[in-house]
């Protein structure tokens, strides 16, 4: 996990504002309680033209949309509003690739856990940001360990909503991970099934067919889990939603992690059990993602906003 690097402005209600200025105060209700969404999004720079591209700009913003409503928070802007600011922001930073991070969280103004009454604060910053799990990962892989800690269920916080209190569960799962050598968790929900990373969806191959849990099972429905379904159907890969137990973990010929920050993660082991060296599969979705991503294949172009 890298430090955050600073750049000169950051988006917050509607104005560009220096980076330094954009604070909040402690008494505000989400830092207190949870009460906030948010997304995690890619500018890439293709390094043939130069040209930099958000991936799946709109797709983000509308999810975030999404994750206000089942939150019930009154989002002021509109996709088409927050879409605008982030190209902003990232031309007047002079950002050619980047990880992007709009929030939307409940300001100063109320105390308790009732949030009537407090202001609805939107911000969106962006930073210069490589390999989230480290600049081996996407070569290489990482190993995960599966976590004593399970997901939260489809009705304690909904998965469907990114939210800032979903994620105290992702923190524990981590900081355990750590602690016992690996780089990344794998949580199981509470019916003892695979769910997801800390941060991530998960993806495992066996005997040529890719499969991934279904939404039903308590995971975030992401973004980068959609753009590797889509693309596995461009190459005629046999592709599958279902349940998975640990032991599927175990004796899959390829696993990897996708995310807008992991992009696309292979896993080279699980709890000690070895997966290998990325396997053709997961070599094969890495490189058409990246391509879509820099804007080498046109009949993705809807999915790429020219900065």
């Amino acid at each position: 996990m890298a430090d955050i690097t600073e750049v000169d402005y950051i988006w917050k209600n509607g104005e560009l504002i220096p980076w330094a200025e954009a604070t909040t105060h402690v008494l505000s209700h989400s830092l207190h309680y949870g009460s906030g969404v948010f997304e995690g999004i890619r500018c890439y720079q293709d390094p043939d033209s130069g040209k930099s591209y958000v991936f799946r700009l709109r797709d983000h913003m509308e999810r975030l949309e999404r994750s206000c409503k089942i939150a019930m928070i009154d989002l002021p802007y509109t996709v088409d509003e927050l879409c605008d600011a982030t190209v902003e922001l990232l031309r007047k930073n002079g950002l050619k690739k980047a990880y992007i991070r709009p929030l939307v969280y409940r300001g100063y103004g109320v105390m308790g856990v009732d949030p009537t009454g407090a202001p609805i604060d939107v911000i969106i910053a962006a930073w210069p940001w490589d390999a989230y799990l480290g600049p081996e990962a996407l070569a290489n892989g990482v190993s995960v360990g599966v976590s004593s800690w399970r997901q939260r269920s489809n009705n304690a916080i909904p998965p469907a909503v990114k939210a800032t209190a979903s994620y105290m569960n992702s923190i524990l799962a981590k900081l355990e991970a750590k602690a016992h050598g690996y780089a990344e968790a794998i949580m199981l929900n509470e019916a003892g099934l695979v769910c997801e990373g800390t941060g991530e969806n998960i993806f495992v191959v066996r005997n040529g067919v890719l499969s991934t849990p279904p939404l039903s099972d308590g995971l975030l429905e992401g973004l980068t889990r959609d753009t590797v379904m889509c693309l596995a159907d461009d190459l005629d890969i046999d592709t599958i939603e279902e349940s998975l137990t640990r032991s599927d973990l175990y004796i899959a010929d390829e696993v990897f992690m996708t995310g807008s920050a992991a992009e696309l993660t292979p896993i080279g082991s699980v709890d000690d059990r070895v997966i290998g060296k990325p396997g053709e599969i997961t070599r094969a979705l890495q490189d058409r993602f990246f391509e879509v991503a820099y804007g080498h294949i046109d009949d993705y172009a809807d999915w790429l906003t020219e900065v």
